[in-house]
C-alpha cells in the first residue's frame, strides 16, 4: 500500500504538472514527467465503455489513489480533471454524455472456482454521483472500490500519459488486460470468446476470426505497439480436431526504458520517429540518451537532429547516420547561421542557373517551332504550286505542252532529276514517262507553275 508521503508527493507532482501545462494549454500526454497510479489487477474487466469514458474513470481513480484520505465526495478543479482525462473540448453537453456512459458501465470481477466448483462473481458500478459547476468537479466512488483502489493487492502501473494516447476502444481494452502480463512476458491461451467479451458489445460479424482480426484485433495491436509502453505479438491455435482458430496467446514485452521515456516525453512522437526510424539508433544508443535525459533535453535533441539532417543533405555523412547523430548530440553540434546563409546563397545561385538554362531552352524551343512552322508552310506552298502547275499543263495547248517538256528536259533541274531517276536524257520526255515517276511529275509541275507564273507577269 502506498504510504502517505508518496501519496502527497505524487499528488503534488500532478498538480504542479497541471499548472505548468495549463499555462501553456498543453494536454496530459505532454506532461514533462509521467503521471499515473498503481492500479489493481482486479480493476481491468470493464465492459461497454468508450475511450473518453475510460479516461474519465482513469482520472477519477488517479485522484482517489493519490488522495491523502478516503472521502465520501471528491472535489477538484474542473480544468484539472479535464486535463487528466485529456478532454480538450469545451462542449459540456458531450462531457455529460461521457459521464452518463461511465456511470452505466460496470467492473466485473471473477476468481478461481472454490471447492464446490462454483466460480464467484462480482459486479459494481464504476463511479457514483458526478457533478460539475462553478469550475469544480465532484464525484463519488463506491466504497468497495475505494478500498480496492487504495488497498493492498497485485497491481500494475497505469500511466495517464500512455492511456491518453489511445483512440481505439479495443486497443485500450486489450492494453488494460495485457498490461498485468508485462513482467511475465506471456499470457495463457485465451479463447476468442473471452477476447471478444472484453469489449462488451462487439457485433455478430466479429464471431468470425478473420473479421475479428481485421476490424478489432489487428488495429488494436498496431496502436498499442505504436503509442504505448508495450510491444505485443501473438500466436494462434486451432480448436481441437478443427482448422478453425479458437485461441490466442500474447507475448507482452516492455519497451526499452529509453524508448518508453522518449515516447511519453513532450514532443516525443516526432523525436522518437526521427531517432528510431529515420536515423536507426540502437537500443544501446537510446539508453545512453535516456540515462542523461536532463542534459539531452528536447532542445538539444532537436538541434542534433537538425544538424544530422543538414549534413545528410550536404552529403557529409559518409557512414552511419546514427553514429553521426550521437556525436552531434554529445558535442553539441548545431547548424550555424553562417551555414544557413551559405546554403541559401547556393540555393539562389542554383535557381538563377536553372532559370538561365530554362530561358535558353525556351528560346531554342521557340526557334525550333518557328523553323518547323516555316517548313510546314513551305511544304504546303510547294504542294499547292505542284497542283496548280499540273493543272496549267493539262489546260495548255498541245504545242505549249511539248515546249514545256522540251525546255524542262534541257534545264539544270530537269537534267538532275532525269539522271537521279535513271532516265535516258537523249530520249523524248513523254507524258507517260512523267506520269510513271512521281518525283519527275512533281519537279515538272513545279517547273510549269513557275513558267506559267512568269508568263502571266510578262503579259501584265
Amino acid at each position: 500500500m502506498t504510504v502517505a508521503g508518496q501519496v502527497a508527493t505524487s499528488r503534488q507532482l500532478a498538480l504542479a504538472l497541471f499548472d505548468d501545462a495549463n499555462a501553456e494549454d498543453l494536454p496530459v500526454e505532454t506532461a514533462r514527467s509521467d503521471i499515473g497510479f498503481a492500479r489493481k489487477n482486479v480493476l481491468i474487466r470493464i465492459v461497454d465503455l468508450g475511450v473518453a469514458a475510460r479516461r474519465l474513470i482513469d482520472a477519477a481513480y488517479f485522484i482517489v489513489a493519490q488522495d491523502g484520505q478516503v472521502r465520501d465526495l471528491y472535489d477538484v478543479e474542473l480544468d484539472y480533471f479535464k486535463w487528466l482525462m485529456r478532454y480538450s473540448s469545451r462542449n459540456n453537453t458531450h462531457l455529460e454524455q461521457v459521464i452518463t456512459e461511465a456511470q452505466r458501465a460496470l467492473i466485473q470481477a471473477t476468481t478461481a472456482p472454490d471447492d464446490d466448483g462454483e466460480k464467484p462473481f462480482g459486479s459494481v458500478q464504476l463511479i457514483g454521483r458526478v457533478s460539475f459547476s462553478g469550475g469544480r468537479f465532484q464525484f463519488r466512488v463506491p466504497t468497495d472500490l475505494i478500498g480496492i483502489i487504495r488497498g493492498p493487492g497485485k497491481s500494475h502501473w497505469l500511466s495517464l500519459r500512455v492511456t491518453s494516447l489511445f483512440t481505439l476502444s479495443y486497443a485500450r481494452v486489450l492494453y488494460d488486460h495485457l498490461l498485468p502480463y508485462a513482467d511475465e512476458g506471456e499470457t495463457e491461451w485465451l479463447t476468442l470468446d473471452e477476447l471478444r467479451s472484453w469489449q462488451g458489445s462487439i457485433g455478430a460479424k466479429a464471431l468470425e476470426f478473420k473479421y475479428f482480426k481485421r476490424d478489432w484485433l489487428a488495429p488494436a495491436v498496431e496502436q498499442i505497439n505504436q503509442v504505448s509502453d508495450l510491444t505485443l505479438s501473438y500466436e494462434t491455435r486451432n480448436e481441437q480436431g478443427s482448422r478453425k482458430i479458437g485461441r490466442l496467446r500474447f507475448q507482452v514485452e516492455r519497451k526499452e526504458m529509453a524508448e518508453r521515456v522518449l515516447q511519453t516525453h513532450e514532443q516525443a512522437q516526432a523525436i522518437y520517429q526521427a531517432l528510431k526510424q529515420e536515423f536507426g539508433l540502437s537500443s544501446t544508443q537510446l539508453n545512453q540518451i535516456a540515462a542523461e535525459r536532463e542534459t539531452y533535453n528536447d532542445e538539444r535533441l532537436e538541434q542534433a537532429i537538425e544538424r544530422t539532417r543538414f549534413s545528410l543533405r550536404l552529403g557529409k555523412v559518409s557512414k552511419s547516420p546514427a553514429g553521426f547523430f550521437m556525436k552531434a548530440l554529445k558535442e553539441g553540434w548545431i547548424v550555424s547561421d553562417a551555414e544557413r546563409k551559405m546554403v541559401e546563397i547556393q540555393k539562389n545561385l542554383a535557381l538563377t542557373e536553372q532559370r538561365d538554362v530554362e530561358v535558353k531552352e525556351q528560346a531554342a524551343s521557340q526557334i525550333a517551332l518557328r523553323i518547323a512552322a516555316q517548313n510546314i508552310h513551305a511544304h504546303d506552298r510547294r504542294v499547292d504550286e505542284i497542283r496548280r502547275g499540273w493543272e496549267a499543263y493539262e489546260a495548255a495547248e498541245l504545242r505549249q505542252r511539248d515546249d514545256w517538256r522540251r525546255t524542262y528536259k534541257a534545264s539544270a533541274a530537269g537534267k538532275l532529276t532525269l539522271r537521279r531517276l535513271g532516265i535516258d536524257p537523249t530520249s523524248d520526255l513523254t507524258e507517260s514517262t512523267i506520269e510513271r515517276y512521281p518525283d519527275l511529275k512533281d519537279g515538272f509541275a513545279g517547273y510549269v507553275f513557275n513558267k506559267a507564273k512568269s508568263g502571266k507577269a510578262k503579259d501584265r
